[in-house]
């Protein structure tokens, strides 16, 4: 596969790798490649919103929710899914392409783009290599400092695939 630009290139062996973030799976099963960790299914993201002081005040008198749930399309699914920290940029693109063939062209243009969105967000990082990552980024896995409310609609489905529990250290 020809990467088209520095930046991707730049990327080609590097690891995009999911922060620790609350996310589950929900809804029917798509297209996908057959994968470890890669299920087909849309992800939803909940993250806690920022609020300013003046946010906060009003957010209480008014009972606001206190987190933000960003539901991610089916491409953008199957990547969030396949950034675990394990495959390459490289790699991603081949698999999101072998997937969506046309409708992802340039796939390398793309992933990247979807990339720094989610960096932007805090979502995701990208790493040198696979064993810089020391946290778990499964389903259901929210850092204690992420305060989530406690109900969340049964049909998210939190359940790990095989290695998604997985640190780098205890693969080897």
């Amino acid at each position: 596969m020809e990467l088209p630009s520095v930046t991707e290139d730049k990327l080609a062996q590097q690891f995009p790798t999911r922060l620790p973030v609350w996310w589950a799976r929900g809804g029917e099963v798509q297209s996908h490649p057959v994968s470890e960790g890669v299920s087909g299914r849309l992800v939803v993201i909940r993250f806690p919103k920022k609020f300013t002081r003046l946010e906060k005040f009003v957010q209480r008198i008014f009972r606001g929710p206190i987190e933000i749930r960003r539901p991610l399309d089916r491409m953008n699914s199957l990547l969030w899914e396949l950034s675990n920290g394990r495959r390459t940029f490289k790699k991603i693109c081949e698999l999101l392409d072998s997937t969506f063939h046309e409708d992802i062209a340039p796939v390398a243009q793309r992933t990247a783009t979807a990339l720094a969105q989610l960096r932007h967000l805090g979502l995701l990082i990208i790493l040198e290599k696979p064993s810089d990552r020391r946290w778990k980024n499964g389903p259901g896995v929210s850092p204690p400092e992420h305060e989530l409310e406690d109900d969340y609609p049964d049909e998210f489905d939190t359940t790990p695939l095989d290695g998604e529990e997985l640190l780098p250290l205890d693969e080897e």
